[in-house]
């Protein structure tokens, strides 16, 4: 009997932080969870920061996770918009390491790859995706169906592991 993994996805971003929850069983996938985490616009950089960590750290401690999984940024934007954007990933990867969760980190385009099959996938292929392999989950706003996006690569990934692990 497969034991449920608790996986914990985070789509980092300064203005809007999406993070999602499932579990995972075997070949099963179950929505628990998700949302968007939206600092004020008026916020200073720091307290943006501040606020995206004591939310994660609080959904952390609201639903127990196993593990948690943090898409890879990649910006085409100006070096500003990539540190900024590079800020906003460190507190997602410090959230949960700080409560001794195991992080992964997962390219976009292996996430897209993961979920839709294409690497270079629309966002509105990524939430048309995550609605059918989560149906309990309706209508998920961009970056929180990113976030779910994530937990799900990191699912298929940890099956792979179990896979290679037992050859």
């Amino acid at each position: 009997m497969a034991s449920v993994i608790r996986i914990f996805g985070i789509d980092p971003g300064s203005a809007a932080t999406g993070w999602g929850v499932i579990d995972h069983d075997g070949s099963r996938l179950s929505y628990v969870a998700s949302g968007v985490i939206r600092p004020k616009r008026s916020a200073g950089h720091p307290e943006k920061l501040a606020h995206i960590f004591t939310a994660l750290r609080d959904l952390i401690a609201e639903h127990h996770p196993h593990e948690a999984a943090v898409e890879e940024t990649f910006v085409n934007a100006s070096p500003r918009d990539a540190l900024v954007l590079g800020q906003a990933r460190g507190v997602a990867l410090l959230a949960p390491a700080l409560v001794d969760l195991p992080v992964a980190e997962y390219a976009a385009n292996s996430v897209k790859k993961s979920v839709v099959g294409r690497g270079h996938a629309d966002k509105a292929q990524v939430q048309a995706m995550v609605k059918v392999l989560l149906p309990q989950c309706s209508a998920p706003k961009p970056d929180e169906a990113d976030a779910l996006a994530v937990a799900i690569c990191h699912a298929h990934h940890v099956d792979i592991r179990k896979w290679k692990e037992a050859s």
